[in-house]
């Protein structure tokens, strides 16, 4: 069976109202794709400054994770570049803790088919609990202090990163390894797969 052209998918998924019923701010999926990218950056869904402007990680957790990646709004924003694909495409609502988890019917329903359609990544960086779970096996039973720490153990292809959250401030600051050691790894990684770009 043929598969759909990508810009069709993104088409169809701009227009799906599966969880409607569940999104305290309706539904408005926000990813970034196109078959041309080298480096994938799953999250995890999107928050309510993402939802006002349809924009992936256009927020402080953006703000910091474009610093990790070593990158410019302008080249994380190049879709031929990255691809932005959370867990979960529309803001899922609050709960007591933070956001709530992305809803489970958006990955089974649309993220595998635009994965699919990704063939030139060569770096995936997973931000958060969500996105470590449903990419590095066994994570979802580990800390995620635990996951990243072991990020040697899936380099090159693979960061696990914890979410760039300006909540993670303090997690950040009790493990200087995160800032000493793991990003100018992924720096020098991102570098080099841009580089002829």
């Amino acid at each position: 069976m043929a598969r759909i052209p990508l810009q069709t998918l993104l088409n169809d998924i701009s227009r799906c109202t599966l969880c409607a019923d569940h999104l305290p701010l309706g539904p408005r999926p926000v990813l970034q794709a196109a078959s041309e990218a080298s480096i994938l950056v799953v999250g995890q869904a999107p928050g309510t400054a993402v939802h006002a402007t349809g924009q992936p990680f256009n927020d402080p957790s953006g703000d910091r994770l474009r610093r990790w990646l070593g990158v410019s709004r302008e080249r994380f924003y190049d879709a031929q570049q990255f691809a932005l694909v959370p867990m979960g495409f529309c803001y899922p609502g609050k709960g007591r803790g933070g956001d709530l988890p992305p809803r489970p019917e958006c990955a089974p329903q649309w993220r595998r088919a635009v994965l699919a359609q990704l063939p030139n990544i060569q770096l995936t960086v997973l931000v958060g609990r969500y996105a470590l779970s449903a990419h590095i096996e066994g994570a979802q039973r580990q800390a995620v202090t635990n996951v990243v720490a072991a990020w040697r153990d899936h380099w090159p292809a693979i960061m696990p990163l914890p979410h760039p959250s300006p909540r993670n401030t303090r997690w950040l600051r009790d493990r200087p390894w995160v800032e000493a050691d793991l990003i100018p790894a992924l720096q020098e990684r991102v570098s080099a797969i841009l580089a002829p770009t």
